[in-house]
């Protein structure tokens, strides 16, 4: 397994004087991104800024609230236009932006605001089990039943198609065939945890 400690070092040495400010949007429960917001708190180099949703109704928002990340709301229509977000991230002063477990297509406005710099992770080994409404448990009922023998995370650079950027980050797992999908969830689940926030820390110090 790749190390990543020299990433770290290299943060401490070369970025202390300014975090790096990350932005992450998600639709869900939000277990990716309390994990990442933890694994940030006590870098001298980057930090978690802002926690945005579409969803008012997303347990995410809650636990940004509770470890003191700003978080906000947007409707459909500004996910379309992306001139509101936009303007809240340039508020923030966004440097980085993350995808995790967020259901809604980037607009085009983000995307040329932030160029290689919004990072997405899906819970499959891409290409394959992406595109649109392939997400969550979706995608580990399609594994199994493929009779896939591995799944995994990929973690990778979104761009105008859905799950299509370039590939920053895999990593496998094995699926047995007495595997259900809510198995292969928890397997593919640990290897977010462990894996996103680290490979996060080597994108931001690798620019």
């Amino acid at each position: 397994m790749q190390s990543f400690a020299h990433f770290s070092l290299f943060c401490a040495l070369n970025l202390r004087v300014m975090k790096k400010n990350i932005a992450i949007f998600a639709s869900g429960s939000g277990s990716n991104t309390e994990n990442i917001i933890r694994y940030f708190r006590k870098n001298e180099a980057i930090q978690v800024s802002l926690v945005l949703s579409n969803r008012s109704d997303a347990y995410v928002l809650e636990r940004a609230h509770r470890l003191g990340v700003p978080c906000n709301v947007f409707p459909k229509e500004d996910w379309m236009a992306g001139d509101e977000i936009l303007a809240v991230l340039q508020e923030y002063h966004i440097d980085f932006v993350v995808l995790a477990g967020f259901l809604v297509r980037v607009p085009d406005l983000l995307l040329h605001a932030y160029p290689n710099k919004i990072i997405n992770i899906h819970p499959a080994l891409l290409p394959k089990f992406g595109g649109k409404g392939m997400y969550g448990d979706r995608v580990h009922e399609a594994v199994v039943a493929a009779g896939e023998k591995e799944s995994g995370i990929t973690i990778h650079y979104i761009n105008e198609h859905y799950d299509e950027g370039n590939t920053v980050f895999q990593t496998a797992c094995p699926v047995l065939p007495t595997d259900s999908p809510e198995d292969v969830a928890k397997k593919v689940h640990a290897l977010e945890y462990e894996h996103f926030p680290r490979v996060i820390e080597r994108v931001l110090c690798g620019e």
